[in-house]
């Protein structure tokens, strides 16, 4: 099992044979960590940096952590949190943050379990 960064044309191919027509944008400051075995994907954490804050420092976004439900409680997600990790302290973030809804009790629980600390996001809609 590997967790490891991929880079925007491997995304373009493996997108197209899906037959889904957004792919993310290459961006130096964001990537996405697939947890692969053999050629399967299990798992993905999607990652980005925020500009840095006064207070905080340089903050890394974990947009997505998903792994397939067939291998949750394997070690996937916890192997892709360290991935994310590493990616964050090379580029010189100082934390690591995301959003969970307030009912994914599993995904709390797992956040917790590697160490993280909760707290609330609230969100506010910016309509054009």
């Amino acid at each position: 099992m590997a967790a490891l960064p991929i880079g925007h044309d491997a995304l373009s191919r493996r997108h197209a044979r899906r037959g889904q027509t957004q792919v993310p944008r290459q961006h130096p400051d964001a990537d996405v960590l697939l947890a692969l075995d053999g050629d399967s994907i299990v798992g993905l954490a999607s990652v980005y940096l925020d500009p840095p804050f006064i207070r905080f420092g340089k903050r890394c976004w974990l947009q997505d952590l998903v792994v397939s439900s067939s291998r949750r409680s394997l070690g996937i997600g916890a192997l892709l949190l360290d991935a994310a990790t590493v990616w964050a302290r090379k580029r010189g973030c100082t934390h690591m943050e995301l959003a969970s809804g307030a009912g994914r009790k599993d995904a709390h629980r797992f956040y917790r379990a590697q160490g993280m600390t909760g707290g609330m996001v609230f969100t506010r809609q910016i309509y054009p």
